[in-house]
């Protein structure tokens, strides 16, 4: 039998499911996967719960080390050119 491969969105979508009410033994039916695969996919989608909210703080860490990056670059390009400067006024 050919292995299935399975999208995260489908995942979280069967494992919702079941945290809404419907039974265990329903959604595995209907989506032809074992229960054991079904605790499994629950297991790791709870355990993982807590990083849906932390994607906004996450995108705003980001954009702030990106500015402080590009400003420490141009800082970097600026003491270059003056180093550049300085070598070429002392030879």
């Amino acid at each position: 039998m050919k292995r299935r491969k399975w999208d995260s969105r489908t995942k979280a979508m069967v494992v919702i499911q079941g945290l809404k009410g419907k039974t265990v033994a329903e959604i595995c039916a209907e989506h032809q996967i074992s229960q054991g695969q079904y605790y499994l996919w629950r297991d790791q989608f709870l355990s993982n719960a807590s990083k849906a909210f932390e994607g906004q703080d996450q995108t705003k860490k980001e954009a702030r080390l990106s500015r402080e990056n590009a400003n420490l670059k141009e800082l970097v390009g600026e003491l270059t050119m003056e180093l550049k400067k300085s070598d070429e006024a002392l030879s």
